[in-house]
């Protein structure tokens, strides 16, 4: 046995997160980085200034980012007004999609999506297929991915401002919440999701839902207890029950995509040269030297 590959583990960002999570904590001062050129870039150095600290506090020897494709999900195809109440992004961060991407790629890490399938997917397949091998660590803002944790997967929080970051591993998650990963399946599908507008139960709030969760351990057995429960809320199970099962289905992260990305593919192999080139061509050479990188 190989006791190296013991200490190995794969960082899973979840790109899309920390993208907007760039571009709004400086668009809201008023001011957008741009290049002479015109190009925005606030959203590329906030994002580089997000990933590249969680590289240096967590110390990855695997790192894939993951993102979210244009066009209909698997998920909108069963609940058309799934993610229905987003509006379009800023036409200052549609162009820094790509460079984001472009800059991941100058170092030497993969750009993951899957056509019909979200970012979180993708990050649910990954770990699943890498906690076999080594240790993984999900970086996300995303409380969703918590259904992911287990003893190999641990789920990175990002908190407000930099480098603030709470772990979730199954103890700390118990913890916090009195859950275990799954039942936060089943805590979304009772209650909903306002940010993916999905409803849930109708009237059913989080702390009712936790406190079911808790109680009866998953919605299958709040469905088996349905004569323990108070008339009220067994109405509002019993009216919403389809909307219950659609609205956990859709909370469900999947694990089981085929996604092309092999360990040895998302090794971390830095080529300075390429990065300080592309930070230079983007007007923030500031950036390599933040990030300790040399030419030489």
């Amino acid at each position: 046995m190989n006791l190296n590959t013991e200490r190995e583990k794969v960082l899973l960002v979840d790109g899309m997160a920390l993208m907007f999570r760039a571009y709004y904590a400086s668009a809201v001062t008023g001011y957008i980085r741009r290049t002479k050129a015109g190009l925005p870039t606030n959203a590329v150095y906030g994002f580089m200034r997000y990933f590249w600290d969680a590289v240096q506090k967590f110390d990855p020897t695997h790192i894939v980012c993951c993102w979210d494709l244009g066009g209909k999900t698997f998920r909108a195809e069963q609940f058309a007004a799934y993610k229905g109440n987003r509006s379009e992004a800023p036409d200052d961060l549609i162009p820094q999609f790509a460079v984001i991407q472009e800059v991941m790629e100058s170092l030497n890490i993969p750009n993951i999506s899957c056509p019909g399938y979200e970012a979180d997917d993708c990050i649910g397949s990954l770990a699943s297929r890498f906690s076999k091998e080594m240790d993984v660590y999900i970086l996300t803002g995303d409380h969703d991915m918590l259904q992911l944790v287990n003893e190999r997967t641990r789920v990175i929080i990002m908190k407000k401002g930099h480098g603030n970051y709470m772990v979730y591993s199954p103890e700390s998650l118990m913890e916090e919440k009195q859950l275990i990963p799954r039942q936060i399946i089943d805590l979304k599908g009772l209650m909903g999701d306002t940010s993916d507008n999905y409803p849930g139960v109708k009237g059913i709030g989080e702390k009712t839902a936790l406190k079911l969760v808790q109680e009866f351990g998953s919605i299958e057995g709040i469905l088996a207890n349905m004569d323990s429960l108070s008339k009220s809320v067994r109405t509002k199970i019993e009216n919403d029950l389809d909307m219950l099962h659609l609205s956990r289905s859709l909370a469900e992260i999947r694990c089981d995509l085929d996604v092309v990305c092999t360990a040895d593919g998302c090794r971390l192999n830095l080529d300075p040269i390429t990065v300080i080139s592309k930070f230079e061509e983007l007007e923030m050479a500031s950036m390599s030297t933040w990030m300790g990188l040399a030419a030489n």
